[in-house]
């Protein structure tokens, strides 16, 4: 009997495969991919497709996970051939709130919806899906303004988790609000360890200092250029980033700035831009660029939605070895006048050094890769 019963999932997951394969290929989903802009030697193509894809987290060697926010999934994504395409889409989880954040160790995946965090223990393995996964912890504010959540592993072994303001600008009674936090798994207790962020959903930490770097969205309806969207650096825990106080370093707020020098804040790195929205980024831990090494770190700019004429919707490259830092445009394109088709969103290294760049609005994941054997022309 339970080879009877087996016989017909097999070819039904075979045959999703091969659909999903041919979607990817089919004109009717072609996106204008001619009209992204790189440097000389670099390509871009579509490996991937999911709807409203959000943060990506790399399984074990062809499996892909990617979290969603408006979907309320979880899908795991299959490259059942080895050639770079993940040709087959799993839903592992559905019906959570705004499960975002997701990161991935030691075979468990670990998701961050708006009100807790779960686990998916051997989440690259499990055949009956969607699966149920183990609650890790709910103690977490259930407002969805912000609640939208990043997930990454600290060197330290704890789970790092932003918490954005419930608000455009306010105090919060929660003095988790505004914050980055991260999680003791064993002890489920949460520390802050940046203060003053109002709403960071990307960060990463430098290969070889291990300094916390992230992204902060500043404030809305201060008008079309201010205050600038921030890349910032934590080389202590607990610092305050100045939110809701000062914005970008040296903008107060209107109506909550309370007198405070602006050196007790610590100011951005980098000022971005107003609203160009900074999200995931990612330090190239690769070989395969010729321009980038573990300095470099790639920050994807999901654009501005309020904004009079629109701003953001590329991939930035920053140099972080200088002092100041200094940045270049790495991709851009999806932003073709006020129209933009395409918003990034999360930017991981490949294992080979490729960067794979996820889209919410277009619904696929990129891969940017450096082609062998070019040469400049002479």
């Amino acid at each position: 009997m339970g080879h009877t019963s087996s016989q017909p999932s097999t070819t039904i997951s075979t045959t999703l495969a091969t659909m999903f394969s041919l979607l990817l290929s089919l004109p009717l989903y072609a996106l204008p991919l001619e009209q992204l802009k790189l440097a000389e030697g670099y390509k871009v193509s579509v490996v991937a497709k999911a709807k409203n894809a959000r943060q990506i987290a790399l399984g074990e060697p062809g499996t892909l996970f990617v979290g969603s926010r408006k979907e309320g999934k979880v899908y795991r994504l299959r490259d059942r051939d080895g050639d770079g395409i993940y040709e087959q889409q799993e839903i592992l989880l559905k019906r959570l709130n705004m499960p975002s954040g997701i990161a991935y160790r030691d075979g468990d995946l670990y998701v961050a919806a708006v009100n807790q965090i779960l686990r998916v223990a051997d989440a690259g393995t499990l055949t009956q899906l969607p699966v149920s996964a183990e609650l890790i912890t709910d103690n977490l504010p259930d407002i969805k303004h912000h609640g939208w959540k990043y997930l990454k592993f600290g060197p330290d072994g704890d789970l790092y988790f932003n918490l954005g303001a419930p608000c455009n600008s306010c105090l919060s009674q929660d003095h988790r609000f505004a914050s980055i936090l991260k999680l003791n798994l064993q002890t489920t207790q949460q520390t802050i360890v940046a203060q003053g962020v109002r709403n960071s959903v990307g960060f990463a930490w430098h290969p070889s200092s291990n300094e916390l770097w992230f992204t902060d969205n500043g404030r809305d309806h201060l008008g079309d250029d201010q205050p600038d969207d921030e890349l910032n650096r934590l080389s202590e825990s607990g610092q305050h980033f100045g939110y809701p106080y000062v914005h970008a370093g040296n903008i107060p707020d209107p109506t909550l700035y309370q007198g405070q020098p602006f050196t007790k804040f610590q100011p951005p790195v980098l000022k971005l831009g107003a609203h160009v929205a900074p999200l995931g980024l990612s330090f190239y831990t690769g070989d395969q660029f010729p321009d980038a090494n573990q300095n470099s770190l790639f920050i994807a700019e999901h654009g501005s939605w309020n904004r009079s004429s629109k701003v953001g919707y590329r991939v930035l490259q920053v140099d972080t070895s200088t002092t100041p830092v200094t940045y270049k445009v790495f991709l851009e394109g999806w932003l073709q006048g006020e129209s933009a088709w395409g918003r990034p969103v999360d930017i991981v290294t490949d294992r080979d050094g490729s960067l794979l760049i996820s889209d919410d609005r277009a619904g696929v994941i990129y891969r940017v890769s450096y082609r062998v054997g070019y040469r400049k022309p002479e």
